[in-house]
């Protein structure tokens, strides 16, 4: 908002705009700039994903940042990630994850900064490495979306559950399932005003919590009591479980960092797409990720692992509602636990965006029905919206199997699929840039992500090895066949979709100097001079402190 108001109008942005998309056929013959060779032969065009409407603003894209991370991973997740591995292992695993992901969005930014479209990474995927690469990772992150979706509503019935199990889950699911749809279908504005203030409750919410914690951890408590690091020390804690506790807390860290790298997405629709993301990228992560480093630090020596119902079968407490409660107000656990449903509605509308925009990427790229494609007045792509919003239909088998039990399976689906698109981002990361060398454009590059090269081949291994030795819980104390195939399933499956759509379309691997790196480009040359407003002195300072709090 305040970038809005402070900046001269640009009424050449929308012209910068259409020339950097409407890329002919013969421009892509014969571009030879900075020696790329693509005067090899005609290709077919590729059709431009970067037809909707950029409403969203820097302020809006801030804040969705940080809704589109903090959710039910955090606010629930951790009851299980503290039950199963113990205090040190959650601290760990969330620090290591959190390097992961930091890394990979400083790779994500850089490609979605010079080409920001609605597709994001799963377009990059097929556009820099291989199309059958990228129609697989896009049904994947798709269908990830789409449970995500699901398991978040899912997690509203665990959540009624601390005021009453006689109002029935489904119906509750139901009612926030259709507000969800509404708020996606009519305009993107609806969506990004929701999700801004709903996130920033959040976000003042842990704040609270980082300093009632600290409170009760020094005697502030029931007990009046100083509690330090006593439950680092009971029982088998601090690493409880094991090897095998330790590695499976890895699989719900990475559910609950699941979505910092679908904010790329919204790039489609963001207003100055070019100088928004790196912003975005450099600044809102560091806020996520001190946000959840002292979150679980502060549950693990607050909440001890034994405690009942943090991971059961039927329920799910929050180890945040049981802070609260530590304070010695009822009043205050309801007010957590209100808040942490109105997480559920911010990570699920999240998440129906989202998966909207890549099942429309998917149909303009000829790998889905066109009709997915279809625009409304307010150019969202409808049909798509409801499309994604249908496989949240899991949510009403709860009430058969469980909701504790659907909601973990669910959780284990999404975090594997989540680190899938990880090293799919580490993969499209060293080939873009490769081929942003071998032709001359290094320059144009609005941002420049600092850790290549080292830093996307981190990724790329890491979280392979983490895939791999992850579901050692579903081995031990005795084999889980549903266990295993919630925490693997998705392997399989994404290497048979890659493989079919490879025989099938007969796609190659794209050669560095024939890489498309001229379609839906934001080049650093073309952005204009005017948005480089700065001020001086202490009114540059004070514009910086309240851009970074919006």
């Amino acid at each position: 908002m305040a970038q809005e108001m402070s900046r001269p109008k640009n009424s050449g942005e929308e012209n910068r705009h259409d020339r950097s998309r409407d890329v002919s056929s013969e421009e892509m013959k014969t571009a030879t700039e900075g020696g790329s060779n693509l005067e090899q032969g005609p290709r077919p065009r590729l059709l431009p994903a970067d037809k909707l409407a950029r409403k969203l603003s820097a302020r809006q894209v801030q804040m969705i940042a940080i809704g589109g991370t903090i959710g039910t991973g955090l606010f629930l997740g951790t009851s299980k990630s503290l039950a199963t591995g113990g205090p040190a292992s959650m601290l760990i695993s969330y620090a290591i994850v959190g390097l992961i992901v930091f890394i990979t969005m400083l790779s994500l930014g850089e490609m979605a900064a010079f080409v920001p479209i609605a597709g994001s990474f799963c377009t990059f995927a097929g556009r820099f490495v291989d199309d059958a690469f990228g129609f697989a990772l896009t049904w994947n992150y798709w269908f990830n979306d789409a449970v995500s979706m699901a398991s978040d509503l899912v997690a509203l019935q665990l959540i009624l559950q601390y005021w009453t199990t006689k109002f029935p889950g489904w119906g509750l699911s139901l009612i926030f399932w259709v507000l969800l749809v509404a708020a996606n279908i009519v305009t993107v504005r609806i969506y990004g005003e929701l999700e801004y203030w709903l996130s920033l409750l959040k976000v003042i919410t842990i704040i609270i919590f980082i300093i009632l914690g600290i409170a009760v951890n020094c005697g502030a408590n029931t007990e009046n009591r100083y509690i330090g690091g006593h439950n680092w020390f009971i029982g088998d804690a601090p690493f409880v479980g094991g090897i095998g506790g330790f590695a499976s807390v890895f699989v719900t860290a990475a559910f609950a960092y699941g979505g910092t790298e679908s904010i790329a997405i919204t790039a489609g629709e963001t207003k100055d797409p070019a100088r928004t993301l790196p912003k975005v990228i450099r600044n809102v992560f560091w806020r996520i990720l001190i946000f959840y480093i002292l979150s679980v630090l502060i549950l693990g020596l607050n909440v001890p692992y034994t405690t009942p119902g943090l991971s059961e079968r039927e329920t799910r407490t929050s180890p945040f509602t049981l802070v609260f409660q530590m304070a010695g107000s009822t009043a205050a656990g309801s007010f957590i636990n209100a808040v942490i449903m109105t997480s559920v509605l911010s990570a699920g509308n999240h998440a129906l965006f989202a998966g909207t925009r890549l099942l429309y990427t998917l149909a303009v790229d000829r790998h889905a029905p066109k009709f997915f494609s279809t625009l409304n007045s307010n150019q969202v792509p409808w049909i798509a919206v409801l499309s994604t919003s249908a496989i949240s239909i899991l949510c009403f088998g709860a009430s058969f199997i469980g909701a504790g039990q659907l909601w973990t399976w669910l959780q284990n689906i999404v975090g594997v699929s989540n680190q899938l698109s990880w090293i799919a981002i580490g993969i499209a990361s060293l080939r873009f840039r490769a081929a942003v060398k071998v032709q001359g454009k290094e320059h144009l590059l609005p941002f420049k992500n600092w850790t290549y090269p080292w830093g996307p081949w981190f990724s790329v291994i890491l979280n392979s090895l983490l895939v791999l030795v992850q579901g050692w819980s579903s081995f031990s104390p005795s084999f889980s066949a549903v266990t295993f195939v919630s925490l693997y399933v998705e392997l399989p499956i994404m290497l048979l979709m890659y493989i079919a759509w490879k025989a099938l379309k007969r796609t190659k691997v794209v050669k560095l100097r024939e890489m498309d790196l001229l379609t839906d480009t934001y080049p650093a040359d073309k952005l204009d001079p005017a948005d480089d407003f700065e001020r001086t002195a202490w009114k540059g300072k004070a514009y910086r402190i309240w851009r970074w709090i919006l």
